[in-house]
C-alpha cells in the first residue's frame, strides 16, 4: 500500500468520524450519562453510604451477575483490583509462574505481579487477538511436566499455578479450548474478561469457563462506574472468600475488629456501584448501537481493502474498541499520525509486555503472531455517536 493511499484512506476516514460525533477532539471510547445516573447518585448521597457499604453495591453485583450468567459477582475499586484478587484466590503462591498473553494491558501482568508470580507469555491467535490454544498446548507439552503437586516448568522448576487469557478488545478468544488444556494440566483458569462485557461465545457470557473472572467498569469502558471492577464466578466458595478479601478480611462482628487473614481494601464505594446500576439498565441498547457502528465501520474499511477485525464464528464481540489491520508498521504510523493530528484519536495495539523493562526477561514461546499485530493493529473511535 503505498503513502499516497494511506493519506487518502486517513483523510476519508476522518471526515467519516466527523459526520457521527460532533466532538472537536475526538476520542476513542467516552462514557455516556444520560440515564438515571444522577438520579441514583442523589439517592445515594441522600441515604449517607456513599463509601463501600450501601444498597447500590448489592444491587449493581446482582445485577452484573444476572446479565453474564454467574451466579455471584464481587464489586472491587477497579479491574486490576479484581484481577489480583482472583490471581491470589485461585492459589497463585509468590514465586509461581502464570501463564497469560503478552499482547495485553499492563494491568494483566501487574495483577500476576502483585501475587508475588511471574508471568510466562504465550502467543496469541491471529484472527482473536487472545491467547491461542494451540500455542498454549505445545508450550506446555515442551515445557512442563505434571507432578502429583502441580504443573511445574522444566526450565525453572517452578509451578505454573494459573492462565490468564484476556478477551481483546472485547473478542472473544479460544476459551473453550484453553478451558480444556488447562484442566488437563491441572492449571487454574481466570478469564480478563476487563474488556468484554456484553460478549459471547456462543450463548455463553464471557468469563464463566473458569473458576473465575473479571471485569472493568473504567471510564472508558462499554459502561463505567468511573472506576471499578468485578470478580464473577459459579463457586460458592471462591465467591465468599472473594468477598471477605476485598473487604480486608474484616470478620463480621458489631463493633470488634478482627481480620483473619490479609485482605485488601478493594470493594467498590456505593456511589460508584449507583452509576453502575444505572449503565447496567441500558447496556442492551449500548450494545445493540455498538453493532451497528461496527457494521458501518466494516463496510468502509472493505471499501479501501482494509481488514476491519471481527469475531470469529460462533462468538459474539461487544464492539468495545473496533480495530483494523494495516500492512506494514510504517502504514501504521502514518494512519495514526494523519488521524491524530486532526484530532480524531487512533491508537497502536499495547507495547508488547515482554518489552516492557519489568517483563522483558519472562519466558515467551517467541510471540510470533503478537509482533505482526503489534505493528499494524490500530484501534478508531468506538464511542455511542451523538444522536444514537
Amino acid at each position: 500500500m503505498t503513502k499516497r493511499n494511506i493519506k487518502k484512506i486517513a483523510n476519508n476516514f476522518i471526515k467519516e468520524v466527523r459526520s457521527l460525533y460532533s466532538d472537536e477532539n475526538i476520542p476513542l471510547h467516552r462514557p455516556i450519562f444520560n440515564g438515571n445516573e444522577c438520579k441514583y447518585l442523589v439517592e445515594c448521597i441522600n441515604s449517607n453510604f456513599v463509601s463501600s457499604v450501601g444498597k447500590k453495591v448489592t444491587e449493581f453485583e446482582n445485577k452484573v451477575a444476572e446479565f453474564t450468567g454467574s451466579k455471584y459477582a464481587i464489586a472491587t475499586m477497579n479491574g486490576t483490583a479484581a484481577l489480583h484478587a482472583a490471581i491470589s484466590l485461585a492459589g497463585v503462591k509468590p514465586n509461581d509462574e502464570v501463564i497469560t498473553q503478552s499482547l495485553t494491558f499492563i494491568a494483566t501482568c501487574n495483577a500476576i505481579s502483585y501475587a508475588g508470580a511471574k508471568p510466562i507469555f504465550v502467543d496469541v491467535d491471529l484472527d482473536t487477538m487472545g491467547l491461542s490454544p494451540l500455542s498454549l498446548r505445545r508450550f506446555l507439552e515442551n515445557n512442563a511436566e505434571k507432578r502429583k503437586d502441580g504443573t511445574f516448568n522444566k526450565t525453572s522448576g517452578k509451578r505454573i499455578s494459573a492462565c490468564v487469557p484476556m478477551h481483546t478488545f472485547g473478542l472473544p478468544c479460544r476459551i473453550h479450548e484453553i478451558a480444556e488444556i488447562c484442566t488437563n494440566w491441572d492449571i487454574a483458569l481466570i478469564e480478563d474478561a476487563a474488556e468484554s462485557l456484553g460478549s459471547y461465545v456462543g450463548n455463553q457470557h464471557t468469563g464463566v469457563f473458569g473458576s473465575m473472572a473479571t471485569l472493568s467498569f473504567n471510564g472508558n469502558k462499554v459502561i463505567t462506574t468511573g472506576g471499578g471492577g468485578m470478580i464473577i464466578t459459579n463457586n460458592d466458595e471462591l465467591a465468599k472468600h472473594a468477598k471477605h478479601i476485598t473487604t480486608t478480611a474484616k470478620v463480621p462482628h458489631v463493633y470488634e475488629f478482627i481480620h483473619d487473614e490479609i485482605g485488601y481494601n478493594y470493594r467498590l464505594p456505593n456511589l460508584n456501584a449507583a452509576l453502575g446500576c444505572a449503565q447496567m439498565e441500558r447496556l442492551d441498547e449500548f450494545l445493540d448501537i455498538k453493532i451497528k457502528l461496527a457494521k458501518q465501520w466494516s463496510i468502509f474499511f472493505s471499501d479501501m481493502e482494509i481488514k476491519f477485525v471481527e469475531a470469529i464464528d460462533g462468538n459474539k464481540t461487544n464492539h468495545w474498541l473496533n480495530a483494523i489491520i494495516l500492512d506494514s508498521k510504517e502504514d501504521r504510523n502514518e494512519f495514526l499520525q494523519l488521524t491524530n493530528n486532526n484530532n480524531v484519536m487512533t491508537r497502536p495495539i499495547w507495547t508488547l509486555m515482554s518489552k516492557l523493562q519489568m517483563y522483558k526477561n519472562c519466558q515467551t514461546d517467541g510471540l510470533e503472531n503478537s509482533l505482526w499485530l503489534e505493528d499494524r493493529v490500530v484501534n478508531i473511535p468506538s464511542s455511542i455517536p451523538n444522536g444514537a
